[in-house]
């Protein structure tokens, strides 16, 4: 009796440290802000697997949603709603590319590093943007690059 109840102790502990490490981060999604009009602040978020990101709407015209096939294999995209906060806990290591969708053509995209097995990095590189979100991206992938 003793040892199952010993078992149950530290299998709740160990839940309690697994959940006390995880980490949530906030981006807010801006008309103005330090990079300019139209940003998510801040851009890049290198995070660990387990940790959470909060997407912030702070006006009702923007969203946040996975940019197509920039996101490592297998993971559930997203596609939060206009002026609605979504937040979204990142279990697969890799690089997540993230847009506003109704000023992605004004460069809205941000970058999650997730982890250190960045190997959908190049691909996720390679993929064909819009002038201003390849503008925006470009400091951003050498963030990723950086270990």
């Amino acid at each position: 009796m003793t040892s199952s109840r010993t078992l149950f102790a530290a299998a709740m502990l160990a839940a309690t440290c697994a959940s006390a490490q995880a980490a949530e981060f906030t981006v807010k999604m801006l008309n103005n802000g330090p990079g300019g009009m139209m940003v998510f602040d801040p851009p890049f978020t290198k995070i660990a697997p387990g940790d959470t990101v909060k997407f912030v709407a702070t006006d009702k015209g923007h969203n946040v949603e996975t940019i197509k096939n920039m996101a490592p294999e297998g993971a559930a995209p997203v596609k939060g709603a206009l002026g609605k906060d979504e937040t979204v806990t990142f279990e697969k290591e890799g690089v997540y590319g993230f847009k506003c969708a109704p000023h992605y053509i004004m460069g809205m995209v941000a970058l999650v590093a997730v982890g250190s097995n960045l190997e959908n990095l190049e691909k996720a590189k390679g993929l064909d943007q819009n002038k201003m979100a390849k503008q925006r991206f470009e400091p951003l992938w050498a963030k990723a690059e950086a270990k």
